[in-house]
């Protein structure tokens, strides 16, 4: 293959002109995908988008979302893929350092296919270097506002090799990965692994509890590309008789409960991050394997072309030993920041261990958490500062602070601490009624003062969940 994405895609589908990709109720043949791709590139090249410029999107999956994405590829033009649900006021703060010639929206991304396909020869981006940029993906903001990460064409290309290699994927799978495209897991994990591994690449509009075994069955599904909140509502919501007559035969995000309640006889862990290459460490279990509980954090051992270390504090660095295996940065106003020390090394903000019994005879990572002070409700990591903006002029309220509380599944609860006489309830719904639903406090917590740092004054958000509590009102 090219370290060219389009063009690997190209040769793969005049390899294997019958794979489907796309929405399981909308999907195509990888050269029909092509080909309209290819005329939206063109209408783009029309409109004066050149190769190089920087473009967005900002939509939910679909088979025109993948559409309007290989187009990008197409003309040449990295793309930004975005968060849909995040209000306008955030994108446009995200949006200012990358400055997108153009960001296309639901409206411009259900027209994909106006322009029917085209020829796929000659377009700019068919030349692009394995090292330029052709994608960028958005941390969750935990600490602050999410920021785009720089994503060339060689990294894809690892992440690909690494993923299709744990997951031993050949062009007789189907893989379903149905959560939305504008995360590494589904998209690089999922669609991108896949394509260039020669195999089936589904998604769906929206992850769907009730329809979720019907359509692995229905599919064929192979190989299924989840995360821990799908997967915990998978084991709590269906049953093993619903999932009964499923192929599956292992799937990414290993969870030993998950595997043996619906009779899945492998399953593949892993650590990374969209700037540590994706996954950085991957490691595969069979149920002939003693399966630990904690296999869902259990990074394994380091792929060929990354290293990485744990500093005195416990945090996981990283670095690439070949060019690309590692993101190149992050976006910023004055340019591209490497976010490497000077010898490389990425700090990755999260804390792990060495593994206690390394099956591979090196040393295997597991992952502990984020050391960073994070909200994460549905796969989403909340933007904290954002949330406390929009809540901050509320009448009534003197002082607050967002944390959380365990939820139900493996996600958080949005807490709001406040000091105030009287919780504002209505003005608290009022002020976050125009926030994604995953964003919104679920609960005030009313207390006397917040914790915060002598020196500089920051609340110390570890502490909230021991101050003495007032009085708690629900928000929903």
């Amino acid at each position: 293959m090219s370290g060219n994405l389009a063009a690997s895609f190209i040769a793969r589908a005049e390899q294997r002109p019958g794979l489907v990709v796309g929405a399981v109720d909308d999907a195509l043949t990888l050269p029909t995908l092509l080909g309209l791709a290819a005329g939206r590139a063109r209408v783009l090249l029309g409109e004066g988008i050149r190769p190089g410029d920087r473009l967005a999107m900002v939509d939910a999956s679909s088979t025109d979302y993948l559409i309007t994405w290989l187009a990008c590829l197409l003309v040449g033009a990295p793309v930004a893929l975005v968060n849909p649900t995040y209000p306008d006021d955030l994108l446009d703060a995200m949006l200012a350092p990358l400055s997108p010639a153009r960001v296309f929206r639901a409206d411009d991304i259900a027209a994909a296919r106006a322009a029917g396909p085209d020829d796929v020869s000659g377009l700019p981006g068919l030349s692009r270097a394995a090292d330029q940029a052709v994608s960028f993906m958005h941390t969750s903001g935990t600490t602050g506002l999410p920021k785009f990460c720089v994503q060339s064409h060689e990294y894809f290309q690892r992440l690909a090799r690494a993923m299709g290699g744990a997951l031993d994927l050949t062009a007789d799978d189907r893989v379903l990965a149905p959560l939305p495209l504008f995360h590494i897991n589904p998209m690089g994990y999922g669609m991108i692994t896949s394509l260039l591994t020669g195999a089936d690449a589904l998604t769906v509009r929206k992850f769907s509890a009730s329809g979720f075994w019907p359509t692995v069955i229905d599919e064929r599904v192979t190989v299924m590309i989840l995360h821990a909140p799908p997967v915990e509502i998978l084991k709590r919501a269906t049953t093993s008789e619903q999932s009964a007559g499923h192929r599956v035969r292992t799937m990414f995000y290993a969870d030993r409960a998950f595997l043996e309640k619906f009779g899945i006889p492998a399953a593949v862990s892993g650590y990374g991050s969209t700037e540590a290459g994706g996954v950085s460490h991957l490691r595969r279990w069979r149920m002939t394997d003693r399966i630990p509980d904690n296999a869902s954090r259990y990074g394994g051992p380091a792929r060929d072309d990354t290293e990485w270390k744990l500093d005195g504090d416990g945090i996981i660095h990283v670095r690439d030993r070949e060019n690309g295996a590692l993101f190149g940065g992050y976006v910023r106003a004055q340019g591209i920041d490497t976010a490497r020390d000077e010898e490389g090394w990425f700090d990755t903000g999260d804390l792990g261990r060495l593994s206690d019994t390394p099956a591979s005879g090196e040393p295997e990572l597991v992952f502990l958490e984020r050391a960073a002070e994070s909200i994460r409700v549905k796969g989403e990591f909340v933007p904290i500062p954002f949330v406390e903006n929009a809540l901050a002029q509320v009448p009534g309220i003197e002082d607050l602070a967002l944390w959380k509380r365990p939820g139900e599944m493996v996600d958080d609860d949005v807490v709001l601490y406040v000091v105030a006489t009287e919780v504002p309830v209505e003005a608290i719904r009022r002020a976050t009624s125009t926030l994604p639903h995953f964003m919104r406090p679920v609960v005030a917590a009313r207390v006397d003062s917040l914790p915060r740092d002598a020196a500089a004054g920051k609340v110390q958000r570890r502490l909230l969940s021991d101050a003495p509590v007032l009085e708690w009102v629900d928000l929903t």
